[in-house]
C-alpha cells in the first residue's frame, strides 16, 4: 500500500502547511512547497504570475532502467527480506506468484494519460522483468483489475492509502465485501486475482507511481524496506518508477527454478544461483548485513509524514527518527531521509534548523555511492534556500546537477520544480532568454507532475516569491 504521505515526498516535500506571521524569507520557502503560509509584519509582496498559455504535457521516453550495482550477495538478503515479510513486519510463511500468463485490465473512469503509461510499463516487465503479462482483451478474464475512483471513496474506507493492491478480489463492491481473512496475503500460496485502487483525481505522475508500485506488488514483492537504495520497495519514494533491481527482483520472482507454495528455506537456497544466472556482473563480494529496520523508526516517519498528527507531533516524530538513526550509527538512506524529513518539517517555524537538516542531509547522501538521487532531491530544497539568499551561481550548480537526475529517474514533478527555481536564478544572473525557455519547459513538465493548471501557477508564483526583495530583476 502507498501511504498517504508519500505522494507529498515525490513532489519535493509539498505537503501543505499551516503557518502565520513568518517572516519573509520564511514566507517565500513555504511558497515554494505550496505552504498555506499566512502573511506577517515585513513579509514579501505578492509575486503575480502573468497569465502564461502552458505548453502541452511533456513525458518520457520509454527506456530501459540500468542494471543494479550492488552486489546478489546484497540483493539476495534483500529479496528474502522482500519476499517473505509484509509491510506490518508480519511473516510469509509460502512463496507465492501467478503461475500462467496474465492479463490486466482498467476499470471506471482512467485518466488519459493511465492507458500509456500502463502499457509502457507493461511493455517493461515483459522485457526486463520476462513476465508473460499482457492487457486484458475484450471477454478475457483478467487476473490483475486495476480499478479507478475518486479519491474521496477510497480515502472514506483506507485513509491512509494512496492507492493500494489488494488480493482475491477484482471490483471496489468485492473489496468491499470481503471477509477480512480473504483480504490477507499470508494465506495465499498461488496467487489468482488482485485489484489495485488508484484515484483517478490526481495528477498524471501520481498515477504512474502507484501503476509502478502497487503493479509490482501485485506480482512480485510485498514488503518494503527503508534501507533499500535503489527501489520501489522503499517508502521514502525517492525513485518513483521501476528500478533495474526492481526489474531483477520480479525476474529472480518469476525464474523457472521457483514455484509457488515453496518455503522460504528453499527459497533462499535457490536464490543465489538465480541471482548469478540473471546478474553475472553482481558476483562479487558484499557489504556487511545492515541493522534491522526498528518498528520504532518506521513509526516515527509514519507519523512525522502522514496524515492526523499535529505540527508538534509531527517534528517530534521526525526528530525521534533522526534520534534512531544517530543512535544505530546508520550512515545510510534511513539516517538521510529522517534528516529529510526534518528539514521539511521545521521549514515553516524554523529556517536556520530545516537548512541544518537539509545539510545533515546531504552529508550522508554524498558520501556513499548510490544516493545520487536522494542529493537531487535535497539540492531541490538548497537550492531554494540559495535563490532566497542570492547565492545564484550555487543554484544554477545545484539545478544543473540534478535536473538531469530528476529527468533520468522519470520524475517531472521534482525536475519542474528544479527548472523554475533555475529559471529565477537565470535572470538574476542577466540570462533572460535562457530563463524563459528554462520556464517554459519546466511547464511542460508541470502539466505532467502536477496536473491541474492552478496547482502549477500556484507553484511558479511561490518560486518566484523567493528571489530576495532587495535584489532588482532585469
Amino acid at each position: 500500500m502507498r501511504a498517504t504521505f508519500l505522494p507529498n515526498i515525490r513532489r519535493s516535500f509539498g505537503r501543505k502547511i499551516e503557518a502565520a506571521g513568518q517572516p519573509a524569507a520564511a514566507l517565500a520557502l513555504c511558497a515554494l512547497i505550496l505552504a498555506g503560509c499566512g502573511g506577517g509584519p515585513g513579509a514579501a509582496p505578492p509575486v503575480t504570475v502573468p497569465s502564461l498559455a502552458l505548453p502541452p504535457m511533456r513525458t518520457f521516453a520509454p527506456h530501459a532502467a540500468p542494471a543494479p550495482a550492488r552486489s546478489n550477495t546484497e540483493m539476495a538478503r534483500d529479496f528474502a527480506d522482500l519476499s517473505f515479510s509484509l509491510e506490518s513486519g508480519r511473516p510469509l510463511e509460502a512463496f507465492s506468484r501467478y503461475e500462467g500468463p496474465i492479463r490486466v485490465r482498467m476499470t471506471g473512469e482512467a485518466p488519459a494519460t493511465a492507458a500509456e503509461d500502463l502499457g509502457r510499463l507493461l511493455a517493461r516487465l515483459r522485457a526486463e522483468a520476462g513476465i508473460d503479462i499482457r492487457p486484458a482483451t475484450t471477454g478475457d478474464e483478467a487476473e490483475i483489475t486495476i480499478a479507478f475512483l475518486p479519491r474521496r471513496v477510497m480515502q472514506a474506507r483506507v485513509p491512509r492509502a494512496a492507492c493500494f493492491v489488494a488480493p482475491r478480489v477484482g471490483s471496489w463492491d468485492e473489496y468491499r465485501r470481503a471477509r477480512r481473512g480473504d483480504l490477507d496475503w499470508t494465506t495465499i500460496t498461488v496467487r489468482d486475482r488482485a485489484a489495485i485502487f488508484i484515484p483517478n483525481d490526481t495528477a498524471p505522475q501520481e498515477i504512474r507511481d502507484c501503476l509502478h508500485e502497487e503493479l509490482a506488488q501485485a506480482l512480485g514483492p510485498l514488503n518494503d524496506l527503508y534501507r533499500l537504495p535503489d527501489s520501489v520497495f522503499n517508502d521514502d519514494n525517492i525513485h518513483t518508477v521501476l528500478t533495474g533491481f526492481d526489474m531483477l527482483m520480479l525476474r529472480a520472482t518469476y525464474a523457472p527454478e521457483l514455484r509457488s507454495g515453496m518455503t522460504p528455506g528453499a527459497v533462499n537456497a535457490a536464490i543465489p544461483s538465480i541471482l548469478a544466472r540473471l546478474n553475472p556482473r553482481g558476483q562479487r563480494g558484499g557489504s556487511a548485513f545492515p541493522d534491522p529496520t526498528p518498528r520504532a523508526y518506521v513509526d516515527a516517519i509514519e507519523t512525522a509524514l502522514g496524515p492526523g498528527a499535529g505540527q508538534a507531533r509531527r517534528e517530534a516524530a521526525a526528530r525521534t527518527a533522526v534520534a534512531i538513526a544517530t543512535e544505530r550509527g546508520w550512515t545510510d538512506g534511513r539516517a538521510g531521509f529522517a534528516w529529510l524529513a526534518l528539514g521539511r518539517l521545521t521549514l515553516a517555524r524554523d529556517l536556520k534548523v530545516s537548512e541544518g537538516a537539509f545539510r545533515q542531509a546531504e552529508i550522508i547522501y554524498s558520501a556513499r555511492p548510490g544516493f545520487a538521487l536522494q542529493q537531487a532531491h535535497v539540492d531541490m530544497q538548497l537550492s531554494a534556500f540559495a535563490l532566497s539568499a542570492g547565492r545564484i551561481d550555487e543554484v544554477l550548480a545545484r539545478t544543473a546537477r540534478a535536473a538531469p537526475l530528476a529527468a533520468g529517474a522519470e520524475n517531472a514533478a521534482l525536475l519542474s520544480s528544479l527548472l523554475m527555481v533555475r529559471a529565477e536564478a537565470l535572470d538574476l544572473a542577466g540570462r533572460p532568454a535562457e530563463a524563459r525557455q528554462v520556464r517554459l519547459d519546466s511547464l511542460g513538465w508541470a502539466r505532467y507532475g502536477f496536473g491541474s493548471d492552478a496547482e502549477i501557477r500556484d507553484r511558479l508564483a511561490g518560486i518566484a516569491a523567493l528571489v530576495p526583495i532587495a535584489i532588482t530583476r532585469p
